[in-house]
Formats: C-alpha cells, structure tokens, sequence
C-alpha cells in the first residue's frame, strides 16, 4: 500500500531544510538567521549565538546583538570574527554591532546562483524519495496480488506529490533569488 503521509512528511522535510540553508544566504538586509550557525564558547561548550544573547534588527542593514551575560561581549566578538559571515563585529561595551555591507552586483549573482544550487539539490532529494517509493510499491506490490493498474495508479500519486513539491522548492528559490538581486 501507499503510505502518502509518510512522503509527504518526507518532502517536506527536504523544503525545510531548503528554507533553512537558503536563510543563511545573505542578502544584503540583515537576518539573525545569519548567526545561527556562529558558535561561541559557552562554560566549555560550543553554543550557538542565539541562545547566549539577544538579536534584534534596529536597521535594515545592522544587527544588534546583545549578551545575557556581560563577559560573553569578547568571546561572541571572536567568534564572529572567525566565523565565515564576512562581517567585522563592532563592541560598543553594551551592544555588539554588525553592519552589512552592500552587496556588489557580481556577488548578488553569485548568491543567487548559490540558492539555485541549493534548490537543485532538493529537487534531487524530492525526486530520490520518488524513485525509492516507486521501486519499494513495485518490489512489495507485484507479488501480493495487485493488478499493473493499481500500481500505476499509487505510481501516479507519488508523481503527484513530487510535482507539488519541486513546484514548492522552485517558488522557495524563486522568492530567495528575487530578495537577493533586489537592491
């Protein structure tokens, strides 16, 4: 039998993480998502920026970021620093500050041909759970006693599905391409 839930659930899995990898993309406004994967030392455990200060957006293009603990200022500063975010962290004692710099028209393109790479790649994962589910119908199903027509049709609404969620992806990229190469 065809588990639909089950795929679904699978997909859409596969555009979560799409939205998550294309909301690390700058894009020239300012985002938190950005530090999300910017680590600091924490009492010796590596802890994302998020959970070990506030993040707030003052400015379209400044990040404000300010630590639940006042010992924390030097060590986020590091961090952002050594992070690979591109951006020169400014401690004015209360507030770490991040001042997104103007995206060149060279380098809005090469983001946006980075977020199409990525929406690729889960065009790819959405059409493997495709071919996985389709083989694992023709596996159980052949022998069981089911006719070809049945087959074809459960084959049918996988084909269904994967449609709805490539469509999905292809708006999600559609939608991030547009906030990157808008100026």
């Amino acid at each position: 039998m065809l588990d639909e839930n089950s795929i679904k659930e699978r997909m859409q899995k596969t555009v979560d993480n799409i939205r998550r990898d294309l909301a690390k993309i700058r894009t020239g406004l300012a985002s938190p998502s950005i530090l999300d994967n910017v680590f600091v030392d924490y009492y010796g455990t590596k802890t994302p920026i998020p959970q070990v200060a506030a993040i707030s957006v003052p400015e379209p293009r400044c990040l404000a970021i300010k630590p639940w603990e006042k010992n924390l200022m030097g060590a986020i500063e590091k961090a952002i620093q050594a992070s690979d975010i591109g951006i020169n962290p400014v401690n004015d004692g209360t507030y770490i500050r991040l001042n997104m710099p103007v995206l060149t028209g060279d380098r809005r393109k090469d983001l946006a041909k980075q977020a199409k790479k990525i929406g690729e790649e889960a065009k790819v994962a959405i059409r493997n759970i495709r071919r996985d589910e389709n083989e694992g119908l023709k596996k159980n199903l052949t022998g069981a006693g089911h006719s070809e027509d049945e087959l074809k049709g459960w084959m049918e609404k996988v084909q269904v599905l994967t449609d709805r969620f490539v469509a999905e992806v292809d708006k999600v990229i559609a939608d991030k391409e547009k906030d990157i190469l808008t100026v």
